[in-house]
């Protein structure tokens, strides 16, 4: 029987730490499920593993591709499946970790058979919500899907536009594409999070944005902001020094604005986990009693 170890929760928890630790007990691989940190072009925003990291546990899907290339959770599911199939072949336990909620949901469910969007409908959309405001188009996905209307995400432009795109393109709502049964695997998955107190995870993430300053994030934005038309880069800690670098903003404000948002993404993390019940909780601290569960859990199976 094979085992995939999942560690996930909100960002700046200490999932890589704990990651690492997992993968070197197991004597196994880390297979990373972050939207970003795949990207060669991004390092210290993305908060990717430090030289000593990547050494100690083998890493799969770190700088592997390119902020040129069309990814999406879609494709991250047939690559890392194709991966993981691979890599069960030697070892009976594979550890993943990671943030992006799509990414993982991407492995334990699958992503739905959406077709292929027309580049011109997109680009159509894109103008009309930068013209007629965000308001516009959810009036429409109301009227076209009033299924995924009443649970989407209304806030996210981009969530919206895409429940557009397949809609329009399809003649069908979104909603029906949406499967309700998870995909089978070939192997079994274990869900464990990393969470603490509030004042204790907003003082990880304070630390790691200034961190990040202190090791060039200004100048590692600044070096993205002619590619900032790229939805790669619309991210926490690169669009709001785009604002600075743009005059919209001072550099202090840019920086308390990545803190915000990063804090706010953080319990959008923890919110989305929290529907889980399959995911099992556990403080950064508690590595012991993360790795018993886990043996444990793989004994009983």
């Amino acid at each position: 029987m094979k085992f995939l170890i999942i560690i996930t929760g909100p960002t700046a928890i200490g999932k890589t730490t704990a990651a690492i630790e997992t993968a070197r007990y197991f004597q196994t691989d880390i297979v990373s499920a972050d939207s970003r940190q795949i990207f060669r072009e991004l390092s210290i925003g993305t908060a990717v593993p430090s030289p000593s990291e990547l050494a100690a546990v083998k890493h799969h899907f770190i700088h592997s591709h390119s902020l040129y290339d069309s990814y999406n959770a879609s494709r991250y599911e047939t690559e890392a499946i194709e991966l993981l199939e691979a890599l069960f072949k030697k070892k009976d336990i594979v550890v993943m970790t990671g943030g992006s909620m799509l990414y993982i949901d991407a492995i334990c469910k699958g992503i739905d058979d959406i077709p292929d969007i027309d580049p011109e409908l997109r680009k159509n959309l894109k103008t009309r919500l930068e013209s007629e405001g965000i308001e516009s188009l959810r009036l429409q996905l109301k009227k076209l899907d009033p299924s995924y209307y009443s649970q989407a995400d209304l806030k996210n432009p981009a969530r919206i536009v895409h429940a557009l795109e397949v809609c329009m393109m399809t003649g069908r709502p979104y909603s029906s594409f949406r499967k309700e049964v998870p995909k089978k695997r070939s192997f079994c998955i274990l869900k464990t999070a990393l969470n603490c107190n509030r004042d204790e995870l907003h003082n990880r993430i304070n630390n790691r944005v200034d961190d990040m300053i202190a090791r060039g994030l200004e100048q590692e934005a600044f070096q993205m902001f002619p590619l900032r038309h790229l939805n790669s880069l619309n991210t926490v800690g690169y669009r709001e020094f785009f604002d600075y670098f743009e005059g919209k903003t001072s550099k202090e404000t840019a920086i308390e604005l990545i803190k915000r948002n990063t804090r706010r993404y953080a319990r959008k993390q923890i919110t989305w986990f929290r529907k889980d019940a399959d995911v099992n909780w556990f403080k950064p601290n508690e590595m012991t009693r993360l790795l018993e569960f886990i043996d444990k859990s793989i004994r009983n199976k």
